[in-house]
């Protein structure tokens, strides 16, 4: 009688890129429950639950118009709402930077599951932007229900909302994917994340037009988020729409960076579990 159990073989050689791509299906159901459980113990027990995710853009948008319509006086002489404009910004960029920041720490913090139960790490690091894509959507929900109320009406646009969304959550799996794989080897890069990312705010044009920069205003395209944001508050209020460079920086650097995480992965997946 022949013993049916699965056997899990690895060695020094990385698998095929096929076989590590169908591995990483296969165990879609582990994604998704693990997006789950990290939604459900992120609200748990709070009143308001998912509307607290709405919550953070709403509040940070506000102290931003108010300070930067009277210091930098963006906020005259717009043919759209200025309000709604740093809204819309802020909606992609703090899903990004929540799923970016949770992703390079999640192969490292969950070294107690994964010395258990095996399953692609890249797995681990797809959970946090998978969980936030709710934060996203209900963000997204608050921001069409406050159009009307600062003066900026339904348009046909606001269907750029959804190709803008889709590349916002795959720009953060595949930048996710890189980092969480990269903290395994080196901890620092924890902190390195969160200095960047206090940074990369204020060189993204998420509270100004980058006209107002000039011809300086041209290089925010090397910025792969300038087209993120910039789909974003063109469909919300009628903002110029990114340039044709920054939409295939914002493209470019998805797929480059998506292909890196998963030959980092496909190469290292099996050694990081003597590193945790």
């Amino acid at each position: 009688m022949t013993d049916s159990t699965p056997t899990l073989s690895l060695d020094h050689r990385p698998g095929p890129l096929f076989a590590w791509l169908a591995g990483l299906w296969r165990f879609r159901g582990v994604l998704l429950a693990l997006s789950r459980k990290d939604f459900q113990v992120r609200y748990k027990r709070a009143t308001l639950g998912v509307l607290w995710s709405a919550a953070l853009p709403l509040l940070q948008s506000t102290v931003l118009v108010f300070i930067f319509s009277r210091v930098g006086d963006f906020g005259t002489g717009r043919s759209f709402s200025y309000a709604g404009y740093v809204l819309a910004g802020m909606v992609p960029w703090v899903f990004v930077s929540t799923s970016i920041g949770a992703s390079t720490t999640s192969i490292v913090e969950a070294s107690g599951l994964t010395d258990k139960v095996w399953f692609p790490r890249a797995i681990l690091a797809l959970v946090p932007p998978c969980a936030n894509t709710i934060m996203l959507a209900t963000s997204t929900v608050i921001l069409l229900i406050g159009l009307p109320l600062i003066g900026v009406p339904p348009a046909l646009r606001l269907l750029l909302l959804v190709p803008a969304a889709l590349l916002a959550i795959a720009f953060s799996a595949a930048f996710g994917m890189l980092l969480a794989a990269l903290y395994v080897y080196f901890r620092d890069l924890k902190f390195l994340v969160q200095a960047v990312l206090l940074v990369w705010l204020y060189v993204t044009p998420v509270v100004y037009p980058p006209a107002e920069l000039g011809p300086a205003g041209r290089w925010l395209d090397w910025n792969p988020l300038t087209g993120i944001t910039g789909m974003f508050q063109s469909a919300a209020v009628g903002s110029p729409f990114p340039s044709v460079r920054a939409l295939l920086v914002s493209v470019l650097a998805t797929l480059g960076l998506g292909a890196i995480g998963v030959l980092v992965h496909r190469h290292h997946d099996r050694l990081f579990v003597d590193l945790l």
